[in-house]
C-alpha cells in the first residue's frame, strides 16, 4: 500500500499531500540548514518517486536559491515556514519533516555535515526534558 502524507505551513495557508515512499531521512547540520531551520539542524526527507500535490496556497509559495549552490528552500510567504520542494528538475522531492501533519514511520538514517555542527550542539540528549515550557 502506498503511503499518503499530509502537511501544511505554520499558518495553514499552504496545504499539500504526498503520495509515495520516502527513501532517505537525514538530519543535516550544514550552516545553510541551520540558518533555514533556526535550529541545530534541518530534518529532511527525500524521495525520487513520491508525488507532491498542492491542496491550497500554492500562490503563497516562494523559493529561495543560494546562487552557485545546490541549496534551496521553498516557504510560505505568509508565515515563512518551510514546505516541500522539487529539486533536480523535479526528479527529487525534499520534504522538511516538521511540516508534515501525519506521522512519519521512518527514523533518520544519519546526521550529515557534522563538521559544520553548531558549537552548542553536543550531548543535547543529556539536558532535562519537559512536556511543556517550564515555569
Amino acid at each position: 500500500m502506498t503511503e499518503l502524507h499530509r502537511g501544511s505551513c505554520q499558518c495553514g495557508a499552504v496545504r499539500f499531500e504526498i503520495e509515495g515512499e520516502f527513501e532517505r531521512f537525514f538530519l543535516c547540520h550544514c550552516s545553510r540548514c541551520r540558518k533555514g531551520s533556526g535550529s541545530s539542524h534541518g530534518a529532511k526527507l527525500f524521495s525520487s518517486t513520491a508525488r507532491l500535490t498542492w491542496l491550497s496556497g500554492e500562490d503563497h509559495l516562494r523559493t529561495y536559491r543560494i546562487p552557485a549552490a545546490r541549496h534551496q528552500t521553498t516557504f510560505c510567504t505568509n508565515c515563512g515556514a518551510p514546505v516541500p520542494d522539487l529539486r533536480n528538475d523535479g526528479a527529487l522531492l525534499m520534504v522538511p519533516a516538521g511540516c508534515l501533519d501525519t506521522p512519519v514511520d521512518f527514523r533518520p538514517l544519519a546526521h550529515i555535515y557534522i563538521a559544520s555542527r553548531a558549537n552548542w550542539d553536543d550531548h543535547l540528549e543529556d539536558l532535562p526534558a519537559f512536556d511543556e515550557r517550564p515555569a
